[in-house]
């Protein structure tokens, strides 16, 4: 089995620790990834759930191989149990255990997203969140914040003392900056602007924002200028009667919206710096699905495709995830256009694409280069 097929199969459906210690710890409910724990595949670090129910019935075991921060997986079936790779976890960062002059653990203002990307979610409030009727049926913002594990409101004061202090003691190399939507025609690139600015006046760090198509494609300039490097304007669904269904409130903005917006933000970002999250298994077709991101490369939008994970508290936490065949019928594909239109995960600046833990799709991105070098 590859790595790209053995990280696509833990990531729908999960995995079984024998030791739930092993590691800094997994990240349970809140902004996204969530109920996941960190693990490294070869060179990849990726996020793989843990605490969803697919994850309970796994047949993935990963046991702890005697040396510190290692464990070996393990699939079980019907036949003998079959040894698949090693596997390590990246250490609990430093900054962890350091805390702003006010008290808030820096942990609560921001966190390490895989091995060396520190993501925040500036406010972990949204009016989508408010209703459920409106709300988005797969969101869990909320939870961490009802748990007491994070902050309403991250200053930009805060994430610049808490970012100044990852790069410097964790070798962080980028930052995700994601937020609930406010009220508001800006939809968050207000707030995303001011945290941006702050950071990067203490910290010479890649950055990108991510928020709903402000009302006024001005914004994008506004980010831009005050040191976001790459944008994330997230799709979510592809079709209409999906995300009509799934995200009532967020549907609102209609999908033309975010290709004018995905147009004018590819302007000022450039090609391959503009990206979308696309999360596989709610609804759409592989088709539908391929068919969006076709025309999302072709403007220059990276269409970073996930499969879709069930949490715990959430309308769909029974809803199934794709199956892994389901996911390497889009991926595998997927990465060939990607390629095609002249763009690649390890380009990108800063943010999901880049980091590409939460999808099989970088590691099925080499996979097509080495085939397209050898054709060539």
């Amino acid at each position: 089995m590859s790595d790209a097929e053995l990280i696509n199969e833990l990531q729908t459906r999960g995995m079984r620790l024998v030791d739930p210690s092993a590691g800094h710890e997994s990240r349970r409910g809140g902004a996204g990834p969530t109920d996941h724990k960190a693990v490294t595949i070869g060179d990849q670090t990726v996020m793989v759930p843990v605490h969803t129910a697919p994850a309970f019935d796994s047949p993935y075991v990963v046991t702890p191989d005697g040396c510190e921060g290692t464990a070996e997986v393990t699939k079980l079936g019907a036949a003998a149990p079959e040894k698949l790779a090693k596997i390590s976890f990246p250490a609990r960062p430093k900054f962890y255990d350091l805390k702003t002059a006010e008290g808030v653990p820096y942990n609560h203002i921001a966190v390490l997203h895989a091995r060396d990307v520190l993501a925040t979610t500036v406010l972990q409030t949204c009016i989508r969140y408010e209703s459920r009727k409106k709300t988005c049926q797969f969101c869990s913002i909320g939870q961490s914040l009802a748990a007491g594990r994070t902050i309403a409101h991250k200053t930009p004061e805060q994430l610049a003392e808490v970012a100044k202090a990852a790069v410097e003691l964790d070798g962080i190399k980028h930052m995700v900056l994601t937020t609930g939507t406010p009220a508001g025609k800006d939809r968050g690139a207000a707030v995303l602007a001011d945290s941006a600015r702050a950071i990067k006046a203490a910290v010479d760090l890649p950055i990108q924002a991510q928020c709903e198509p402000p009302e006024d494609d001005a914004w994008h300039q506004k980010m831009y200028d005050a040191g976001v490097d790459a944008l994330g304007m997230h799709l979510e669904a592809v079709t209409p009667e999906v995300r009509e269904r799934i995200m009532p409130g967020k549907a609102q903005v209609s999908l033309e919206k975010y290709f004018s917006s995905f147009e004018a933000a590819v302007k000022v970002f450039g090609r391959g710096q503009v990206s979308t999250y696309i999360l596989a298994g709610l609804g759409d077709t592989a088709e539908a699905i391929l068919e969006t991101s076709q025309k999302l490369c072709d403007i220059g939008v990276y269409p970073f495709v996930v499969p879709f994970v069930p949490v715990s508290g959430t309308p769909l936490e029974s809803h199934p995830a794709p199956s892994s065949e389901f996911m390497a019928s889009v991926l595998r594909p997927l990465s060939q256009m990607i390629l095609r239109a002249g763009m690649a995960a390890d380009q990108i600046k800063a943010g999901c694409g880049k980091c590409g833990a939460c999808s099989a799709l970088s590691t099925y991105e080499k996979l097509g280069l080495k085939t397209l070098e050898a054709a060539s």
